[in-house]
């Protein structure tokens, strides 16, 4: 269903005024390169972007924030740009003539006796004497004087060439002005129309007009403001724009305009050869040469495939809006005997279908089912919603727009799904509609609403084996809600449920099964879970489910301390096939995938992750993954400094105590994250303790899943709560040495080293610091090294033994560096000038002391870079990763006071080489 521009129901601001909405990067860029202006020396800077983007508006935004400045303008235009002196004469205010531009230049610097700016809209117009006289003024220097030329990007065709030339020469200043984000569109649909959008329907909007003010403005202006949350069909083109597309249509010869509407009609990126059969070419190539002169089709090529692209989706739903009903069907009919795929059919007959169709809705339902059983839930919504609007049968059309809710749903399709939800509130009570209501309220976060619903849905069908598919489904989505929750068993309980009630090839089954397994290993059962892993990746090895599988794998590898096969697990969970896989599997293994980064000191590539995560959380609006999403986020930016990026991150992850354990975990250990990054323990505490109060949830405690008990502890140390810590820790000891889960048993060591340094028994503490770095040492885990050694150096030092501290905070220090956290890079140095130690071990009895300091590994590494093996022949020989022996040899450089290998090997001659070598045997 197509929405056609109706009558304004609105007032909308004109058109012209300018609304300062969105480019402040722009204008941040501006205002930084007119500031050196301010000493005198006077600057051009070219302006430019595509036409309608904001350009002037942007500029006249600039001038507004400098009062102190004069402002000048002009506009130069194609018919006037042959009249000598025509920008210079609207600049001065009066008619003038020149013999050259040096002269003008000259009273250019004269009117900028106080600071002054020049702005030229439309610059590639305006007259080459005008523009050779800016140029020269500027070259002069010494008045304060910018010039802000205006041009559009690209440049028109017919722009004289010695105008180019000129624009070139100051291509060195050029800010390019982008389009508006959909938080920016979102802002100035409230501002200029009223009409508040939601973030998805701010997506669209972007992708229609690619974020160009003017369409954007003139698409609030012509739609009325109640179809903005409406409608589930394509937008229109802006009338402005139809009507260039329709005019330049109209030049076309009929093979042209033939072959525009079958791409139009095929959609995006149609492959040339079936629009030629559905225009009737035989040879295309002179339609599409015209097509490509006036801009209205692009040919891409790739790997020997040639599709159609239109410039933008508006030129599209114009070349659309302007064909006839009878044409449409016809071109529709035609279209589903070319086209390969099923679907694709499909939709083309339901296009082409003028009234209601019982045999295509059944088709359409067949197609939805086996999309379905692929898990490919996008494909089966779409066509559920359109069996549902051309189904004859009042109940098959309610059943089908339910069930194509519940695709949507599975598919974080949620904003479109949304838009329905009246529809599926209002259709009669059962257990499928509870059933998708609950699926709903667990996307979006609500915890009672979803327990209310399912449990409606449940007690509402009666006997599970009477309808055993609807059971699972429900099943199914208990097993969500309890994994939600954090509750173990009862996720098992349901997922043991919908296994027995259908064949465990079904999505229901194995969807469930999947995440059973993350209940299981929650649970502290991972004998369990991992041969019931092994056996459901064997039978689901290809396709959509299997997603959903490497999905919970990856993030079980990460909780039992092995990021390397988390990180390929959800590297390939991550992707989708963009025609039909899930986008909500999808940001579930972004979320983890983002984690794994950042436990192998990735972290460039984790805040990658979590960017991409957040702009696709804005369109699916799934909230309930939001704070696991920012959790990342805040932490990196937090320990590199970036606060307020950290704050945002943690805005956007926020969640309440009555929220979802699985928000309310990642966001709680975030804001205790930021608030330790800066020292503030009491904070620490105080965000942690909701976790500490929620007793029920073993999961929470379950080592490897959730890391915030470390930092609790800590917290509660820093703070003089020792013996608070000394009891808070031992259970949590207990169960990490009974689960044999080495990271955080050296993570609970460290703070035990804490708790015994502040207790005056120090030789314990650094028995426990080495522990603690003895069971990372085998784990690519740079940051939990770092934070272990940044820990032992303040025991250390706070002990009085400053040389040891200062080795030990060295190697915190290097670490800290190259992962960029910059924060704590800061407060290892504050910890090293504190210490008072200025240099390294020197002498040669300081080098033997030093080397008795070296653990077993840091000695073995040592004597192999120091008999001169590369550290990729270091780790093939010990059976280790590189960043291990990187992570051993930044500690023996610190111990031993130097920087190098080459010192290494000067430091190490033969017999301390042999040494070492009988002491790590």
């Amino acid at each position: 269903m197509s929405i056609e521009p109706g009558r304004p129901s609105h007032e909308l601001y004109n058109l012209t005024v300018p609304i300062p909405i969105g480019h402040d990067r722009e204008l941040a860029e501006l205002d930084r390169l007119v500031d050196r202006t301010r000493t005198g020396s006077p600057a051009l800077f070219l302006v430019e972007g595509r036409s309608g983007v904001g350009k002037t508006t942007l500029a006249s935004r600039l001038t507004d924030r400098w009062p102190d400045w004069h402002v000048r303008t002009a506009t130069g235009a194609a018919w006037r740009r042959s009249r000598t002196w025509d920008v210079t004469a609207q600049l001065q205010k009066m008619p003038v003539s020149y013999a050259d531009p040096v002269d003008a230049a000259a009273d250019y610097s004269a009117l900028a006796s106080q600071p002054t700016v020049l702005v030229i809209d439309d610059a590639h117009w305006a007259d080459i004497e005008s523009l050779r006289a800016l140029s020269t003024a500027v070259q002069h220097g010494g008045c304060p004087l910018v010039v802000l030329l205006v041009i559009s990007d690209p440049l028109p065709d017919d722009v004289p060439p010695e105008t180019v030339a000129m624009l070139a020469q100051h291509r060195g200043h050029t800010v390019r002005v982008r389009p508006l984000a959909p938080a920016d569109i979102a802002r100035l649909a409230v501002s200029a129309a009223g009409v508040d959008l939601t973030a998805f329907m701010a997506r669209r909007l972007y992708d229609h007009t690619l974020g160009n003010p003017r369409p954007i403005l003139q698409l609030l202006e012509e739609i009325p403001r109640d179809r903005w949350h409406q409608w589930q069909g394509r937008l229109p083109s802006p009338r402005e724009h139809a009507a260039v597309v329709r005019r330049a249509l109209a030049r076309c010869p009929a093979d042209a305009r033939a072959l525009a509407e079958a791409a139009a009609v095929l959609g995006a990126e149609c492959p040339l050869p079936i629009a030629a059969q559905l225009a009737g070419l035989v040879d295309p190539t002179p339609a599409l040469e015209v097509l490509h002169n006036v801009d209205l089709i692009r040919m891409r090529t790739q790997t020997g495939a040639v599709t159609l692209v239109f410039p933008e989706p508006m030129t599209q739903a114009a070349v659309v809006d302007q064909i006839g009903p009878a044409r449409w069907r016809a071109l529709h009919e035609r279209a589903l005997t070319l086209v390969e795929d099923e679907g694709a059919a499909l939709y083309h007959a339901a296009d082409a279908a003028p009234l209601p169709d019982a045999d295509l809705a059944d088709r359409l339902d067949r197609y939805a089912e086996d999309r379905a059983g692929a898990g490919a839930w996008s494909d089966a919504a779409r066509s559920l919603i359109i069996a549902s609007r051309i189904s004859p049968d009042p109940d098959l059309r309610t059943d089908r727009l339910v069930r194509g809710v519940d695709a949507l749903t599975g598919a974080a399709l949620l904003p479109q799904a949304l838009t329905y939800l009246p529809d599926v509130e209002s259709a009669p009570a059962g257990p499928m509609r509870s059933a998708v209501l609950g699926y709903l309220a667990i996307q979006r976060g609500r915890q009672a609403e979803a327990h209310h619903a399912l449990t409606s849905a449940w007690v509402a069908l009666g006997d599970p084996t009477d309808r055993p598919d609807i059971a699972a489904m429900i099943c199914q989505r208990m097993v969500l809600h309890s994994l939600a929750e954090l509750s173990t068993d009862t996720l098992v309980m349901w997922a043991d449920r919908a296994a027995s009630l259908v064949d465990c090839g079904t999505p229901a089954a194995i969807e469930s099964a999947a995440i059973r397994g993350l209940g299981l290993a929650m649970a502290g059962r991972t004998s369990e879970a991992l041969p019931a892993y092994a056996q459901l990746t064997a039978r689901t090895r290809l396709g959509e489910q299997r997603q959903r599988v490497g999905m919970a794998e990856g993030w079980l590898a990460l909780a039992l301390d092995d990021p390397e096969t988390a990180r390929a697990e959800l590297e390939r969970a991550e992707c989708t096939n963009h025609r039909g896989g899930s986008l909500r599997i999808s940001l579930w293994a972004q979320a983890w995938l983002a984690r794994a980064y950042f436990v192998l000191g990735d972290w460039d590539d984790a805040l990658r992750t979590v960017d991409r995560a957040a702009a696709q959380l804005d369109t699916a609006g799934v909230s309930l993954l939001r704070p696991l999403v920012h959790w990342t986020g805040a932490q990196i930016h937090a320990l590199r400094g970036n606060w307020p990026a950290s704050r945002e991150h943690l805005r956007c992850g926020r969640a309440g105590n009555h929220d979802y354990t699985i928000m309310l975990a990642p966001a709680r250990i975030a804001m205790a994250q930021y608030a330790e990054a800066s020292a503030d323990y009491v904070s620490v505490l105080r965000y942690l303790q909701p976790l500490r109060d929620i007793g029920q949830r073993h999961a929470l405690h379950e080592p490897g899943f959730w890391p915030w008990a470390d930092t609790y502890a800590n917290a509660l140390v820093m703070t003089g709560r020792v013996d608070e810590a000394d009891a808070f820790l031992r259970p949590h000891e207990k169960l990490a040495a009974t689960r044999h889960h080495r990271s955080t048993v050296a993570r609970l060591r460290a703070i035990r080293g804490r708790v015994s340094g502040a207790q005056g028994d120090i030789e314990k503490a650094i028995e426990s610091f080495e522990a603690a770095l003895e069971d990372l040492s085998a784990l690519s885990m740079p940051y939990e090294q770092a934070r272990i050694n940044f820990a032992y150096g303040q025991t250390l030092r706070r002990a009085g033994r400053r040389r040891d501290a200062d080795a030990v905070m060295r190697s915190a220090r290097e670490l800290y560096v190259l992962l960029g956290a910059e924060t704590y890079v800061k407060r290892c140095e504050r910890e090293l000038q504190a210490g008072g130690v200025k240099a390294g071990a020197s002498r040669p009895d300081e080098i033997t002391t030093s080397i008795t300091t070296l653990t077993p590994q840091e000695r073995t590494v040592a004597r192999l870079v120091a008999s001169g093996k590369r550290n990729k022949e270091v780790a093939d020989e010990l059976f280790v990763s590189v960043k291990t022996v990187q992570y051993h040899l930044t500690r023996v450089y610190a111990k031993l006071g130097i920087r190098s290998r080459s010192e290494l090997a000067a430091t190490l001659p033969p017999a301390n080489s042999a040494r070492l070598a009988s002491r790590s045997l």
